[in-house]
């Protein structure tokens, strides 16, 4: 048994158009490509860690990774 499911047949062809359209993007060179993906996957990762900032202990009920402490035992 595998660990991850295979992709259904359309989101293969999904998948293969995007990645020749990343690769269009980048006047047909593969590994700028793979470079700009690299860069928006870092841009993303930044923007969802200070979003997880922002996000309250109560509203997330611990889903969150880290640990933050309460307005009251900081004060204290």
């Amino acid at each position: 048994m595998s660990a991850a499911p295979k992709p259904s047949e359309p989101a293969t062809l999904d998948l293969q158009e995007a990645a020749d359209q990343a690769i269009a993007a980048c006047g047909g060179d593969a590994r700028e490509a793979v470079k700009a993906l690299l860069v928006a996957v870092d841009f993303l990762e930044a923007e969802a860690d200070e979003l997880r900032t922002k996000v309250s202990i109560g509203y997330a009920r611990g889903r969150l990774s880290g640990t933050r402490e309460r307005k009251d035992e900081a004060n204290g």
